[in-house]
């Protein structure tokens, strides 16, 4: 069985488009006919361009290869150009198709991917998600508002979520690094009392951050929202700044989570060492795929750590989250995106049930993807999947970030 053919097609969710601006999918079929799909979670340049690289990496390291050889193809690929070092395009794009290998692997044995991984560690997976605005709620006044936060909150507890995630802490921008205005750290602290509040003991607080501030801004803000016990502080400082991570980590008492802009395990290997983090949030679309983010699973058990596999990103990103997921002993929870479109994209195929995600037994990613519904949505904008701010944090007139990529209101 050799890898044949591979097809790219780039899907942009309805309005307000909760998982990003487009999903870049991938579908690779064996010369036995067999057919996988793999989803690319890659943003630093645009879908055009994209299709470019992962043609370039199917052609140049796996064309012809049997998809058995996992192992083989990323080495070719991370070592591609004489570099030997995390590529975040370049691993975005073998990650989509070395999901798509797995799926393959799967449905050739008549088995889930789990399976395969070492067998099923977790029947159930325990899910989080971020808090979207209700259908009552003015979106353009949601990002702002504790009542309405810890109304979403109360919703999702209501459906059996036993964690909820929400980013009320201002703009992440272009400049890297700033220093929280006092209005964002006073709504990040009603945002967690609202929330707390309203959930009491039923759920766990994620405070989501994107890499916006420095050291001492980060450490002024975990130490601001510590009393309402956040299970954790999400990339506090820029991805980069391992050392300052664990800066954060050590001077503030929130758990220091972050990886979702990380790739391979020679990125996650220093956030382990030097404690920078205790859990990892690997984007397995990014990571390097399924077998890498295996390796770092291994990795971090060492290191008394945990999993958390991030999901801003469509249906089939997730249902490989949810194999490794079932497969790992070291699993916090994964993040999850409940929309009409992402469950149609899959047939159903995955399901939260009173918070909790059951692994599939189907074969492979235990999914079947809707080929027509997915071109039926071609992405036509010009932005990225997800975009940071040119202009500065606002220091006068307060800040808001809006998520996923919300319509303007009339």
């Amino acid at each position: 069985m050799k890898l044949r053919d591979l097809d790219i097609i780039v899907t942009a969710p309805p309005a307000p488009g909760w998982g990003g601006r487009y999903w870049i999918l991938v579908k690779l079929t064996t010369d036995t006919g067999i057919a996988g799909w793999g989803e690319c979670y890659a943003a630093s340049v645009g879908p055009k361009a994209m299709r470019a690289v992962i043609q370039d990496v199917f052609e140049r390291h796996m064309q012809g290869e049997s998809p058995e050889n996992i192992e083989r193809m990323f080495r070719r690929a991370y070592s591609s150009g004489f570099t030997q070092r995390p590529d975040l395009t370049v691993m975005g794009a073998f990650s989509g198709l070395e999901i798509a290998c797995w799926d393959i692997l799967g449905k050739a044995r008549d088995r889930p991917v789990w399976a395969l991984l070492g067998g099923m560690m977790n029947e159930r997976i325990r899910a989080y998600s971020y808090l979207y605005p209700l259908p009552h709620h003015r979106m353009a006044e949601f990002w702002t508002s504790p009542e309405m936060a810890a109304e979403s909150a109360l919703d999702l507890v209501g459906r059996g979520y036993t964690a909820v995630k929400f980013d009320p802490a201002g703009p992440y921008t272009m400049r890297g690094g700033h220093m929280p205005a006092m209005t964002d750290i006073d709504l990040s602290v009603a945002f967690c009392r609202a929330i707390r509040e309203a959930v009491g003991t039923k759920a766990d607080l994620l405070f989501g951050t994107h890499g916006q501030f420095t050291t001492a801004g980060a450490i002024r803000l975990g130490q601001a929202i510590a009393p309402y016990q956040p299970l954790w502080f999400e990339e506090p400082v820029p991805p980069d700044s391992v050392a300052q991570m664990a800066r954060v980590a050590g001077a503030q008492p929130v758990p220091v989570a972050t990886g979702e802009r990380l790739t391979t395990k020679a990125e996650f290997a220093p956030i382990l060492r030097e404690g920078a983090a205790s859990i990892l949030q690997p984007a397995l679309g990014r990571v390097g795929g399924i077998w890498e983010a295996r390796k770092i699973a291994a990795m971090a058990e060492v290191y008394n750590a945990q999993m958390a596999p991030h999901l801003y990103a469509g249906p089939v990103e997730w249902a490989a989250n949810v194999q490794l997921a079932a497969s790992i002993p070291n699993l916090l929870m994964a993040e999850t995106i409940e929309t009409p479109f992402h469950s149609a994209l899959i047939r159903n195929g995955l399901r939260v049930e009173d918070g909790f995600i059951v692994p599939p037994d189907a074969p492979g990613l235990g999914i079947e993807v809707d080929e027509d519904l997915a071109r039926a949505h071609p992405y036509t904008g010009t932005g990225l999947h997800l975009e940071m701010q040119e202009a500065p944090c606002d220091y006068r007139n307060g800040n808001s970030f809006a998520g996923g990529a919300p319509p303007p209101e009339s």
